[in-house]
C-alpha cells in the first residue's frame, strides 16, 4: 500500500471541513492509513489565475517541501488537484508533476476499487465541473462510483457539461453572467428530479448551491466524498451533525 496524505485544500478547510473528514473515513475504511501534513496551505491556484504567477511560486514550492516522500496525495477536489498536476511543474521548472490523486481517480486506479461500502438512497445527479473533466478527465469515473453505492439512484443531468459559472475569479469579474450560468445549472438540476447534486468541488457546489437556496429550489448540493463516506451504520444526515 503506498503511503497516502491528504491535501484537504483551503476551500475544504475553511467552508467544507466535512467533506476533508469524508475523505479519510472511506480511504480508511478501505484500509489506507491516511497522513495529514499540518504545515499544508494554499496550493497557489488562486494567486496564479488571477494573474500573480511570482506570488504562486513560493505556494508551490512550499507544497512540494510539505508532500515530499509520498507516494500519492489525494485531494477531494478536481480543481486545486489539476492545478497541482500541471501547473506546479510548470512554476518549479520540473518536467515531474506531484504524485497528486484526484478522490475518484484514486479509489478506481491506484485502488482499484468501484464498490466502497456506501449506502445512500436518495436521488442522485452528477455535475462534472470544468477542471475535473476538462482537465483531469476524469470520464466515468464518478458515475462507475456512484452507480455502486447502495440505494442511490443516479439520474441524467441536463446539459451537464455547461459550466456552472462559478470559475473562481470569474465569478467576481463577471457577477451577472456567472449568475445567470448559476441559475441555469439549478434549473436543470430541478429537471432531473435529483434530491442532491453532487460533484467533486465545493468551489463550484457553493456557487450552486447558493443558488438553489435563495430561489428556494427542491435540490440539494453535496460533494461525492460525502455520498462514498454515507453507510447505513452511519448515513449522511448523521455523519453531517
Amino acid at each position: 500500500m503506498p503511503t497516502t496524505a491528504l491535501f484537504v485544500t483551503c476551500v475544504n478547510d475553511v467552508a467544507f471541513p466535512s467533506t476533508g473528514i469524508a475523505t479519510v473515513r472511506v480511504l480508511e475504511r478501505l484500509g489506507v492509513a491516511v497522513d495529514f501534513p499540518e504545515a499544508q496551505t494554499c496550493c497557489g491556484q488562486m494567486q496564479y489565475n488571477t494573474g500573480y504567477p511570482a506570488e504562486a511560486k513560493p505556494l508551490a514550492e512550499k507544497f512540494a517541501r510539505d508532500f515530499r516522500g509520498y507516494d500519492a496525495i489525494v485531494v477531494p477536489s478536481g480543481s486545486c488537484g489539476a492545478f497541482v498536476r500541471d501547473i506546479h511543474p510548470r512554476l518549479l521548472g520540473s518536467s515531474a508533476p506531484p504524485p497528486v490523486y484526484e478522490l475518484t481517480e484514486y479509489l478506481l486506479d491506484i485502488l482499484e476499487t468501484a464498490d466502497v461500502g456506501a449506502y445512500f438512497p436518495h436521488r442522485v445527479a452528477y455535475h462534472p465541473t470544468c477542471h475535473s473533466a476538462r482537465l483531469l478527465k476524469l470520464g466515468d469515473r464518478p458515475a462507475r462510483l456512484l452507480s455502486r453505492v447502495e440505494g442511490l439512484e443516479l439520474v441524467e443531468l441536463p446539459g451537464a457539461e455547461e459550466c456552472c459559472g462559478f470559475g473562481g475569479t470569474f465569478s467576481v469579474k463577471n457577477p451577472d453572467v456567472s449568475a445567470a450560468m448559476g441559475a441555469d445549472k439549478v434549473a436543470h438540476a430541478v429537471e432531473s428530479g435529483a434530491e442532491y447534486l453532487v460533484a467533486a468541488d465545493n468551489s463550484c457546489l457553493m456557487h450552486i448551491g447558493g443558488t438553489a437556496r435563495r430561489s428556494a429550489a427542491p435540490v440539494r448540493t453535496l460533494h461525492l466524498a460525502e455520498v462514498l463516506a454515507s453507510t447505513k451504520d452511519a448515513p449522511y444526515e448523521a455523519v453531517a451533525q
